[in-house]
């Protein structure tokens, strides 16, 4: 197993971003069209897995979650405004220094560190790995990483590519090629598809209980749908029978 997760390059790609991560229109903005469907998502799992009230404003109070990748903080904050108590880490200090500063701005406790997921102890009722894997050293080691901080009643979730055709045209050729996307972020063959995803979450002790898609079109932008060609998400548990 690898001792860390962290690829340098990588880190230094994202800590290079961190200036304008906050900025809808800069060089992140793909993530911020991005995030409304992942927090979507995110909120449906959480309400399933310990069957709450949909209406709550708080329906993670009195939990834990812990970010993974976090970058500036475009998920951790809204974790924090769900109730939990937030962890976020980042392998680029560049920005953890921005969320931090962004999150003092809001008014939100959030405990950021520039951490790998194997320097951490303790367990999380929520864990989250958005746009991660894809960008690790060894996503086998990482995914036990992962489960390991995962609280024995807890729920994983993560976001990722599919490695298809139309994942590499609009991703890198397109989205990468026009400056939608930073050049360089995306690495084809580092993308996973569904059925490697179950079978890496089977041997870390996962088992994978949705997987959803997200699929663009001119009309509705960035959206939930069945076709797992572009990129998808995965919600996984500890042990159980898997049903996706």
């Amino acid at each position: 197993m690898a001792e860390t997760s962290i690829l340098p390059d990588e880190a230094a790609h994202f800590g290079a971003l961190a200036g304008d991560w906050w900025d809808p229109d800069g060089a992140s903005s793909m993530l911020h069209k991005l995030n409304p469907v992942r927090l979507g998502y995110l909120r449906d799992r959480i309400d399933q897995h310990w069957q709450g009230d949909e209406r709550s404003f708080r329906p993670l109070a009195g939990r834990t979650a812990l970010d993974v990748g976090c970058g500036a903080g475009l998920l951790a904050e809204p974790l924090a405004r769900l109730g939990a108590k937030v962890t976020a880490i980042d392998a680029a200090p560049q920005v953890i220094a921005v969320a931090r500063d962004h999150a003092a701005g809001q008014g939100l406790a959030i405990d950021y560190r520039h951490a790998a997921v194997e320097e951490l102890d303790g367990h999380f009722d929520v864990v989250t790995a958005m746009e991660v894997i894809e960008h690790v050293a060894d996503p086998q080691a990482f995914l036990h990483s992962l489960a390991a901080r995962l609280a024995p009643d807890g729920v994983l979730v993560l976001s990722t590519p599919n490695r298809t055709a139309r994942s590499r045209l609009l991703m890198i050729t397109i989205a990468e090629g026009i400056g939608q996307i930073p050049k360089g972020t995306h690495e084809h063959e580092r993308f996973i598809t569904p059925e490697e995803m179950q079978a890496m979450m089977a041997a870390a002790g996962l088992n994978v209980v949705d997987c959803e898609g997200i699929s663009f079109s001119p009309t509705r932008g960035l959206h939930l749908s069945e076709d797992l060609r572009l990129n998808y998400l995965v919600a996984a548990i500890h042990g159980g029978p898997a049903h996706a």
